[in-house]
C-alpha cells in the first residue's frame, strides 16, 4: 500500500484535524457570520443590502447537506490522485521553501483554471452555480456550495500536480488553504487594501465575481491570488459608477435547498429533452451555461 504520510511536511503527519477540534472550524465560522451581521446593522444601519434570513437559512440547509457530502467526496478523490500519484515524474518532498511556494503558485494556477472553466462549462456550472445563487453577498456565500462537483469532475483538474510530483496530501491540503481564504473574503464591509489589491483576491475583487452586472461576468477568477487573472486579461476592477447587483443573471428564488443545489441539473435534464440531435445535446452539456 501507498505511504500517504511520505513527503509531507517534515514533522507532518496528515493534513486532518484531531477529532476533538473538528467543532472549531464551524464554530469560529458562524461566529463571525453573526459578527458581520451585526457590524451590518451597526455600520449601515440596514442590513437588507447585505443580508437577506431567508437565504441564509437556506444557505445553512444546504451547506448541513454539503458537509457529509464533502467528507465522502475527499474519501473517493484520494483514490484517484494516488493511482496518479504512482507515475509522478518527480519526487518533490515539501522540505525546502521553493516547494512550497511552487505547491502554492501551482494549485492557485489550477484553482484558476478550474474556476474559469467552471463559468464557461455548463458540465462543470451546474455545481458552482449554487455558489453564485445569493443575491445578498456576505460571509455565509462562502459557504453555499454545491454538492455535486465529484459528479463535475472537479478533481480532475489538480491530478497534473499530482503528476508532476506533489504528494496527494499536500494537494488537498493546499486546496483547502485556498478555499478557506476564500470564506472570507465573502462580504461587502471590508475596505480597500490598498497596494494588497495588485496581488491578492481581496473582498472588492470577489464582489465583481459575484456580480450579475454585464460588466462584471466572467472576471476574477483567482482563489488567493489575482494575477492569472491579471496575466489571462480576466481581471476587472471594482467599477466606481454601478452597483453591484449579486446572484444569478436569471435570479433563483427558491429557499429550499435541494432545489438550489439542483436547479441548473434540472434545467439541464429539460433542455436535453427539448433538444433535437446529438449536436445539440453535447452544446447543451459542454457548452456555455
Amino acid at each position: 500500500m501507498l505511504d500517504m504520510t511520505n513527503g509531507l511536511l517534515p514533522g507532518s503527519q496528515s493534513f486532518g484535524l484531531h477529532s476533538g477540534y473538528r467543532w472549531l472550524i464551524p464554530a469560529v465560522s458562524t461566529s463571525l457570520m453573526i459578527l458581520e451581521y451585526l457590524l451590518a446593522r451597526h455600520i449601515l444601519h440596514d442590513t437588507r443590502q447585505t443580508h437577506d434570513l431567508r437565504e441564509t437559512a437556506a444557505t445553512f440547509g444546504v451547506a448541513l447537506v454539503k458537509a457529509p457530502i464533502r467528507a465522502l467526496t475527499v474519501g473517493i478523490v484520494v483514490v484517484p490522485f494516488v493511482l496518479v500519484y504512482q507515475y509522478r515524474l518527480f519526487d518533490i518532498p515539501l522540505n525546502s521553501a521553493w516547494a512550497v511556494v511552487a505547491l502554492f503558485l501551482g494549485t492557485e494556477f489550477f484553482y484558476y483554471w478550474h474556476h474559469r472553466a467552471a463559468h464557461g462549462i455548463r458540465w462543470l456550472w451546474a455545481t458552482h452555480a449554487v455558489h453564485h445563487s445569493p443575491t445578498k453577498l456576505n460571509l455565509t456565500a462562502g459557504i453555499r456550495l454545491g454538492w455535486t462537483g465529484l459528479i463535475s469532475g472537479n478533481f480532475l483538474f489538480f491530478l497534473p500536480m499530482v503528476w508532476l510530483g506533489f504528494h496527494p496530501l499536500a494537494v488537498l491540503g493546499m486546496m483547502g488553504v485556498n478555499l478557506g481564504y476564500q470564506f472570507f473574503i465573502h462580504t461587502q464591509l471590508a475596505p480597500s487594501l490598498g497596494p494588497l489589491e495588485w496581488v491578492l483576491n481581496t473582498p472588492r475583487h470577489h464582489q465583481v465575481h459575484h456580480a450579475s452586472n454585464a460588466s462584471c461576468l466572467d472576471k476574477n477568477f483567482g482563489g488567493i491570488l489575482i494575477i492569472y487573472d491579471r496575466l489571462f486579461g480576466t481581471f476587472a476592477a471594482h467599477p466606481a459608477d454601478e452597483v453591484l447587483r449579486y446572484g444569478l443573471a436569471r435570479p433563483l428564488t427558491s429557499y429550499n435547498p435541494v432545489y438550489i443545489a439542483f436547479h441548473e441539473w434540472i434545467a439541464i435534464l429539460r433542455d436535453l429533452g427539448r433538444a433535437q440531435g446529438w449536436r445539440e445535446r453535447w452544446r447543451l452539456l459542454f457548452g456555455r451555461p
